[in-house]
């Protein structure tokens, strides 16, 4: 589990970090192109953090049953 959370981490972190940097770039810029990619990047970062959570519920759940 501690390697999936390591990869939701990292993949979390340059997903807001581009998010971030195209919205700058937007802001800089004024083309709308760059605000596109940013939602596009934001909203991967929600499914992201969505699928850890649950992935995280749901082991839980898994492993009480086990446990049971």
């Amino acid at each position: 589990m501690t390697i999936f959370r390591w990869i939701i981490g990292v993949l979390a972190a340059l997903l807001a970090t581009g998010a971030l940097l195209s919205f700058a770039l937007f802001i800089g810029f004024d083309i709308e192109l760059w605000l596109k990619r940013a939602r596009t990047l934001r909203r991967g970062l929600y499914m992201a953090l969505l699928l850890w959570f649950n992935v995280e519920v749901w082991g839980q759940v898994l492993w009480t049953l086990i446990r049971w």
